[in-house]
């Protein structure tokens, strides 16, 4: 994961009571990247580069990641934080708004809740709601976290992103991740947890009028396939992608793929 090759800079945003951390590069329409909850802002090097080249790229810390502040509350709170900080950058234009997994989420919830605040969405690996099961296994993973901590429950976490195969494939990439989600603040994942099993936003998505670009992993078991068929159905201006071989964090696993995937939508 050492793809990036154009200058960021990192800043930070004070905002809505408080701090959001933020590495920016490029030139052109703004693009703002929202990462996974398993993950951070790092989970998008090896596609920044590239989109710096055509874009203004802001590759967000979410509130409780790495240098940016945590909130009080759940999904809304932290798409308020969000949002509160790309108004304060004062981009110029309504940014596209490009988030996976977690960040999928928070980025969908930024435009229900600040109609006009994105001029397009990108929702890799997300959805509206999650069945049961889904919810019932992030009340799981939250459980064993408080007894076991990030750490006993990091092979699970690995799996919710990588398949098996791919995960014997590359070693370092996993043990890097592996490294990352470690980092994560344990409070600010088990309140996205709760956030996430309890989430419903079905009868929002009307709301949401911009053009949305949604992907999925063929192979993702976290967020699986059916959950982006249901969102897409639900946006009034989606379409749906599939990408091949792929599992939760397809920009990690096939970068070319995956900026092959959205390179027209966000030109």
């Amino acid at each position: 994961m050492k793809e990036v090759q154009a200058q960021f800079d990192s800043i930070r945003v004070s905002c809505a009571g408080g701090t959001v951390a933020a590495r920016v590069g490029g030139q052109g329409t703004p693009v703002v990247l929202f990462h996974s909850l398993l993950a951070d802002d790092t989970s998008f090097d090896g596609i920044a580069g590239a989109l710096a080249q055509t874009h203004r790229v802001v590759i967000l810390n979410l509130p409780g990641f790495g240098a940016s502040d945590r909130v009080d509350g759940g999904l809304e709170q932290a798409a308020d934080r969000v949002a509160a900080a790309i108004q304060a950058m004062d981009l110029g234009q309504p940014p596209i708004l490009l988030g996976n997994g977690y960040g999928g989420f928070a980025a969908l919830m930024t435009a229900i809740r600040h109609p006009g605040i994105a001029s397009r969405l990108v929702l890799a690996d997300c959805g509206a709601a999650f069945s049961e099961p889904g919810r019932a296994a992030f009340r799981g993973m939250s459980a064993n976290a408080r007894e076991k901590g990030l750490a006993g429950i990091s092979d699970v976490a690995m799996r919710r992103l990588f398949s098996p195969s791919y995960q014997a494939e590359h070693p370092e990439l996993i043990e890097e991740r592996r490294q990352r989600f470690l980092a994560v603040d344990p409070e600010t994942f088990h309140a996205a947890c709760a956030a996430l099993a309890s989430l419903d936003v079905r009868d929002k998505l009307a709301q949401v009028t911009v053009p949305a670009l949604v992907l999925v992993g063929e192979h993702d078991e976290a967020t699986p396939p059916p959950m982006s068929q249901e969102l897409t159905a639900g946006l009034p201006k989606a379409q749906l992608r599939i990408l091949a071989g792929c599992a939760h964090v397809p920009q990690l696993q096939e970068p070319l793929q995956f900026l092959d995937a959205i390179r027209d939508f966000i030109a």
